[in-house]
């Protein structure tokens, strides 16, 4: 890839110190975690390599990649499934207890969530996403682009509303000032947000790629919505798919929030005892593959596998791909060479193995999988 295209980011995100310690590097990570129909020659990888600061103890990725490479085109994450489904159901309710009256959300060019809230509360709602679909829901009115510190705002919104999205942003600083410069006092922010810290513990191998470049744990989080005019009204940790829910209310001015102590040894070693448990353990399946006769699957067409692959799973073994979206289904996994298959066609298998590592969907997809499809599945978590 043409150096020239890759943006530094050498300052810590939270003081802006130069002095990000060199943690680790995968080498040739695929640049995009999505599915494809063009050739493998065409892929494109990258050194995904990670930083930590000394001072702050936030761990960041350096060099980041252009936005148009790893957003290329939609993997719909986050449409699919019943966990995901509750999740936007629950959100929604969460959110209808503060009775937004003029809502922007940033991003959910689905529109899933929006006509969630719809079922338990009317008001004014407006999307602002590079990819929205002016077809859609009548209701909705649609602003086609990225939201920025360029975004013209021509509606006084009292609440500004995303999902998943913050640990998206690259420079969460501008972010912040850009919302915080929008709103009005005691207007609001309402989100979910990953539990990256409770994810990294669990050993999740979808926490930091080219996607979420800087490990946004709740300490972090807090000490910046502080630093950017944001009381914290209400947060709800929830557990279903280790999110948490934030309203917080525009204020006059900064509040003093006090990071933790030690964040820096704290977060180094988790991330490294992570990394290492991982790679571990995937040894050990490349052993059970290696002395099985079944025909071996891996599930999940996203960041998961990609993961897996990048950290030695042994491909030879694998013969498809298992994902519950269809749009993902007869594609390539983008950086492999493996297709991606409905679970269906585990029906007649006499004793298939699949391998299963998606974190707090292992149990949907499980259960989803035995009950319906073929009972004599067995898994490899």
């Amino acid at each position: 890839m043409d150096q020239q295209i890759i943006i530094n980011r050498n300052k810590d995100l939270i003081y802006g110190n130069e002095d990000l310690e060199f943690l680790f590097e995968y080498n040739k990570f695929p640049c995009f975690m999505g599915c494809v129909d063009t050739d493998f020659k065409n892929d494109l990888f990258f050194d995904m390599r990670w930083f930590i600061s000394k001072k702050s103890g936030m761990i960041q990725l350096n060099p980041l990649l252009p936005l148009d490479l790893v957003y290329q085109k939609s993997h719909f994450s986050g449409t699919i499934g019943e966990t995901w489904d509750n999740h936007h159901e629950d959100f929604s309710k969460f959110i209808n207890k503060y009775s937004p009256k003029k809502v922007l959300e940033i991003g959910g060019f689905h529109e899933i969530l929006a006509n969630k809230c719809f079922k338990h509360f009317k008001c004014e709602w407006t999307i602002i996403d590079p990819s929205v679909n002016f077809e859609n829901n009548s209701n909705i009115k649609k602003i086609k682009g990225f939201f920025d510190e360029n975004f013209v705002v021509n509606d006084d919104y009292d609440t500004i509303i995303h999902s998943h999205l913050i640990e998206h942003v690259y420079d969460i600083n501008i972010f912040l000032n850009t919302i915080s410069n929008i709103l009005k006092e005691k207007a609001k922010i309402i989100f979910s947000v990953p539990d990256l810290k409770k994810m990294l513990k669990n050993k999740s191998t979808n926490v930091l790629n080219f996607e979420h470049t800087y490990y946004i744990s709740e300490d972090f989080l807090d000490f910046l919505l502080a630093k950017h005019k944001f009381i914290t009204i209400e947060k709800h940790k929830y557990t279903k798919n280790n999110s948490i829910f934030y309203c917080v209310e525009k204020t006059k001015k900064a509040l003093k929030h006090k990071l933790k102590e030690n964040l820096y040894k704290i977060n180094k070693n988790l991330f490294l005892k992570s990394i290492n448990k991982n790679i571990n353990e995937i040894k050990k399946i490349n052993s059970k593959i290696n002395k099985s006769n079944s025909n071996i699957y891996l599930f999940g067409a996203h960041i998961f596998s990609q993961n897996l692959i990048n950290n030695g799973l042994d491909v030879s073994k694998i013969k498809f791909i298992l994902d519950n979206d269809h749009r993902k289904q007869n594609k390539r996994l983008y950086g492999s060479n493996l297709i991606v298959k409905s679970p269906s066609i585990l029906k007649e298998e006499e004793s298939p193995i699949v391998i299963l590592k998606t974190g707090v969907y292992n149990t949907e997809i499980k259960q989803k999988i035995l009950t319906e499809i073929n009972s004599k599945t067995k898994f490899l978590e």
